[in-house]
């Protein structure tokens, strides 16, 4: 829990106008994963020389990550964490976006990237930057992690041989009474042809002789992980001590063998491609397209092959040929392999190694108690004024939770509609619109049951809601539905009126908490108008609807940025101060770039804080000399998209769904809304301060590619945005604001 009184926020936070942040004051720790090239004289806009490698930059994101595990300021086991969530970054992007280039690359598609790079080529740079990483994952796990929670925990995480007599013996009885009887060697040999391997599962490669007849053989054991990996040790003098699961297999490996001579058993993972290509045009229920990539993605082709360091030579060759893979999709690993499973270690109850308890506050608007039930509703707060909330700072079960769970209680309310991106059936979001519907509401739900590696449980979520009778409607042919929008019909003095959330983030109550959103509750009628126009579109035929305030992709939202960022420019060039600064995921659009490049060659000021990957340079001369980047990675997962507009000094701000990325503006549904109220126009323009002003968990991106880590001058205090906000939200809580804001950055 927070302290009962927060600390003050560092009185020496400079205002907006008086942000300078000057040269980086940190040396670069990471390795350059995104390659440069030199810009040639006179270079147009389309030249390769101006873009980064996307691959390589989300790659690069990964680094960031990473270095949060080996930063000793970050608490140890969230350190730990850090590590784990790189391992399974990395095993996203080996199936998502290996697999991807290596489909492009057998149908022998040749189109270059905005960099100017094959397939191929992005393929052998791809090798060389992951083959870095995982000598620097391993070297951060047992030269850096291990010995430390050996040291300051008391969590000894042991190899075999470490473990005195004694130790080794309880195992092995636990061995033969719990994972023996789980185990299935398969062996190889004409008889028995080789077996199936599944997605990102732990295996053991047994190499072995006959004794009697001197013949060589192989079989394959699928390690049980499903009651951990990590196995506690009997009789420990340690508060927590631990050996892998494979390595207790690996060491009583012969009792599944008898009569055989075991020569090695050597541990290796398997990664297959999820990009499975579908034609949406073609499938006459998208529903049975999804279930179909589903199977089809579970036996999809390898893309990467792990191997722990020692494997016998015959037995890797043997590996590679029956699962079709070339030597450079081979990873060998110093160390274990999948530190993703390290989670299960960053999770145990010991708070010293931790970051200190966050429970989300609820906002100061939405503890208003009236004197009559109808005052204390949340539509009654909401028709008093906007409400803006920032996850997980506040509380998505006190405000947009509550929205859903009264609606759905309300005998006044007519209808709910909402878009659902990822769900599940367990999840309170589906709970309420299921009472909902059973009240007798219309509940109208889009569910978009092509988001990735969630397809199983929107499909599941989605049946259920069908099952209570909810208007479910799976997405659109051709295009992938991203937006985060509720609406509400509730009858007031015989009228309908609408309440509407749109936000940043999915209604996933578990990110809430993790991942970084906004989100505005309104009555106004206009937004409430376009969210009705916008489900007859989602749900009907109207693809020509009009918005007056919502800002929709693909429709307008292309020819929006582009007027906003254009406007700035033509204020520039007229004597004035043309500003933009957005706070979002990635940027990869081409067109987006372009608008950029033009901008600041006109004088305009840019900040992009940017989690993830960027194919735009920053700071090229004659290019992006205005143009500054930033990452801040930290506890929570920077989420939000904010668009901030000058405007001459009248600043325009959205927030809604979508990134700068071609998907985004292209090939998704996307909402925008703006922030009017002139206080919560404010509440955002503090979120983009302190994030200006971060020198804790930020990033500046260089031309060359390089993210150096910002870390405060001499004497200059520590600005962590993320303890900054959670300060923030606390003192918010307490009290409402009252000093005036200023809308100038």
């Amino acid at each position: 829990m927070l302290p009962h009184d927060p600390p003050a926020l560092p009185a020496d936070l400079p205002a907006a106008e008086d942000i300078d942040l000057g040269p980086p004051a940190a040396t670069p720790l990471l390795p350059r994963a995104v390659r440069a090239q030199e810009v040639p004289a006179d270079a147009p806009l389309d030249h390769p020389s101006l873009y980064f490698n996307r691959e390589l930059g989300l790659l690069d994101f990964n680094w960031r990550v990473l270095q949060q595990g080996r930063d000793p300021r970050t608490p140890l086991l969230e350190r730990v964490r850090f590590l784990a969530i790189t391992s399974s970054n990395l095993d996203e992007f080996f199936q998502k976006r290996v697999g991807g280039l290596k489909r492009q690359q057998i149908a022998g598609v040749q189109t270059r990237s905005l960099d100017g790079r094959t397939p191929g080529e992005q393929l052998s740079m791809i090798t060389d930057a992951a083959s870095e990483m995982y000598a620097a994952l391993a070297h951060a796990w047992d030269r850096e992690l291990r010995p430390l929670l050996r040291s300051e925990a008391d969590v000894v995480v042991s190899d075999w041989h470490e473990l005195d007599g004694a130790q080794r013996t309880g195992l092995t009885r636990y061995f033969r009474e719990n994972i023996y009887p789980v185990l299935t060697p398969l062996a190889v040999d004409p008889g028995h042809p080789f077996p199936f391997i599944s997605n990102l599962s732990l295996s053991l490669a047994v190499l072995m002789r006959h004794s009697a007849r001197n013949t060589m053989h192989f079989a394959r054991i699928k390690v049980p992980t499903t009651q951990g990996r990590w196995v506690p040790v009997p009789d420990s003098p340690h508060a927590h001590q631990f050996v892998p699961v494979e390595q207790l297999v690996q060491a009583n490996v012969a009792e599944l063998f008898p009569g055989m001579e075991v020569l090695s058993a050597s541990a290796f993972r398997v990664t297959r491609n999820a990009d499975v290509d579908r034609d949406d045009d073609e499938s006459e229920d998208l529903l049975a397209l999804i279930s179909e990539e589903l199977r089809e993605r579970r036996f999809a082709p390898v893309v990467r092959l792990e191997v722990e360091r020692g494997m016998p030579p015959e037995v890797r060759e043997l590996l590679c040929r029956e699962l079709e893979l070339d030597d450079a999709d081979v990873y060998e690993s110093a160390d274990m392999l999948d530190h993703a499973d390290c989670t299960t270690l960053a999770d145990l109850d010991l708070q010293p190694f931790r970051y200190d308890p966050w429970e989300p506050v609820v906002p100061e608007a939405l503890q208003h108690e009236g004197e009559t039930e109808d005052e204390r509703n949340i539509f009654s707060i909401i028709r008093r004024g906007d409400v803006l909330v920032h996850h997980p700072y506040e509380s998505f079960t006190a405000s947009v939770q509550r929205l859903l769970d009264e609606a759905a209680d309300d005998p006044n309310v007519l209808a709910i509609k909402m878009t659902l991106y990822r769900t599940g059936g367990q999840s309170p979001v589906v709970q309420a619109l299921l009472r909902a519907a059973e009240r007798g509401k219309q509940v109208a739900v889009l569910v978009e049951v092509t988001a990735r590696f969630d397809e199983a449980n929107n499909i599941v979520g989605a049946q259920m809601m069908e099952d209570a009778g909810v208007h479910v409607t799976y997405g659109l042919v051709g295009l992938k539905t991203h937006s985060k929008v509720t609406l509400v019909v509730r009858l007031e003095d015989g009228k309908p009126r609408t309440y509407c959330h749109v936000g940043t983030g999915n209604y996933h109550a578990k990110t809430t908490r993790l991942y970084t959103d906004f989100g505005l509750l309104t009555g106004n009628a206009e937004i409430g108008r376009d969210l009705v126009n916008f489900f007859h579109f989602l749900t009907g035929y109207a693809p020509d609807q009009n918005y007056d305030r919502l800002v929709v992709a693909p429709r307008d939202m292309r020819r929006v940025f582009q007027d906003l960022i254009r406007r700035e420019v033509e204020i520039q060039q007229s004597g004035g101060t043309g500003r933009v600064i957005a706070k979002f995921n990635a940027l990869d659009d081409f067109g987006m770039i372009v608008e950029l490049y033009r901008a600041s060659q006109a004088g305009v000021k840019v900040d992009l804080i940017i989690r993830g990957h960027t194919r735009l340079r920053p700071g090229l001369p004659g290019y992006s000399d205005h143009i500054r980047v930033t990452s801040i990675v930290g506890r929570f997962l920077e989420h939000d998209r904010i668009f901030f507009f000058g405007n001459g000094g009248d600043p325009e701000i959205f927030m809604g769904s979508a990134d700068w990325r071609g998907r985004n503006l292209n090939e998704r549904v996307e909402t925008l809304v703006p922030v009017m109220d002139s206080a919560l126009r404010g509440r955002v323009i503090d979120v983009l301060h302190y994030a200006l002003n971060d020198n804790r968990l930020s990033w500046e991106l260089n031309s060359d590619g390089q993210y150096v880590q910002r870390r405060p001058q001499p004497g200059e205090p520590e600005v962590n945005y993320q303890d900054v906000l959670m300060r923030d939200a606390v003192a918010r809580s307490r009290a409402p604001a009252t000093r005036p804001w200023e809308l100038t950055i």
